[in-house]
């Protein structure tokens, strides 16, 4: 049986959720599958291509519904997980008529995907998940930015945060597939010394000291709100905590940058934040109102390249917005 797993590329948790996904099958369902890993982008226009869906059973994991009939498995964890209204109903009516039902989940309410399909693996299926306990662990600590402080988020001594920095930043499209199956397979740390993956971390670990310096240098932080745009230079890869590390009191980020393939929005929030939760903006809300999504504190918009006067005006009415909220509320 040839399985394909299409999974959130340039994630962490999108390349530990796809691995975890595979062992699980492989454990719980068909031992002697084999797996085909192809990740997906959030981008303008169309996110599936329905050519590709040519497994005896494809599975997308960490990424928005397809309600396509070819789709076998599906598990997220995003508030935005589904793009239209029509997507939404088409799970609703497959959960409630049985036609998905211990094939598709959708619990918005987990750090991660990883921990949630860890959760459906044991509780379902009966797989035991303690040899995967520290990809879990890490995966809900990159996803849910539970780092203890910004320095442990942008200074990267965990084996887990180099591996995130790799996985963001590479642009060889088979790394990624390389990378995966060993996420179940070993620990992080020695996943980390295998040859293909160290080689990869000297000039990228640079490559994150010259961002750091070019962030500090283009961002601006007033009435709690960071904002910078690094449209000019092809760094979308950047580690998404350097603005909270530089301007620690800072309640919300947004950033502008350009790939080949897209113009983005980031719309984050710091996760070291003195504000009250009831008194955060839903972010996931805002980004949704532009094509975007994401979570409650964390988003992303993504417009065609050669559209940055688009995203740049909605970056804008985003910061001004957040920055009025920030106005409205009492010093943090």
């Amino acid at each position: 049986m040839k399985v394909r797993v299409f999974y959130h590329d340039k994630c962490f948790d999108g390349a530990c959720s796809a691995s975890l996904f595979s062992r699980f099958h492989r454990e719980c369902i068909t031992p002697n599958a084999q797996y085909e890993f192809m990740g997906l982008v959030h981008r303008a226009g169309a996110l599936f291509n329905e050519a590709d869906f040519t497994g005896d059973e494809n599975a997308i994991v960490d990424f928005k519904y397809s309600a396509s009939p070819k789709i076998t498995w599906w598990f997220d964890h995003h508030l935005s997980a589904f793009l239209t209204p029509e997507d939404n109903q088409d799970y609703l009516a497959g959960m409630a008529d049985g036609r998905y039902a211990n094939r598709r989940f959708y619990d918005p309410n987990f750090t991660s995907c990883t921990s949630f399909l860890a959760h459906i693996a044991a509780t379902k299926f009966g797989m035991n998940v303690e040899p995967v306990a520290e990809l879990v662990h890490w995966a809900d600590v990159v996803d849910g930015a539970l780092y203890e402080s910004p320095e442990a988020a942008v200074e990267m001594a965990a084996p887990a945060m180099k591996l995130t920095l790799v996985i963001e930043s590479t642009q060889d499209p088979a790394f990624v597939p390389r990378l995966i199956p060993l996420l179940t397979q070993m620990s992080l740390a020695a996943v980390l010394q295998q040859p293909f993956v160290a080689e990869l971390l000297p000039p990228l670990l640079t490559r994150h000291e010259e961002s750091l310096t070019l962030i500090r240098n283009r961002s601006e932080m007033r009435d709690g709100t960071i904002y910078f745009d690094i449209t000019d230079r092809q760094l979308e890869g950047y580690n998404k905590f350097i603005p909270y590390y530089l301007h620690p009191s800072a309640t919300y980020s947004i950033g502008l940058s350009k790939s080949s393939f897209r113009t983005k929005v980031s719309v984050g929030s710091n996760p070291w934040t003195r504000r009250k939760p009831e008194e955060m903006v839903n972010l996931a809300t805002i980004c949704e109102r532009y094509g975007g999504g994401g979570h409650a504190r964390v988003g992303a918009i993504s417009f065609p390249p050669d559209r940055s006067d688009d995203a740049r005006a909605a970056a804008a009415e985003i910061v001004a917005e957040l920055r009025a909220h920030e106005r409205a509320l009492p010093a943090s």
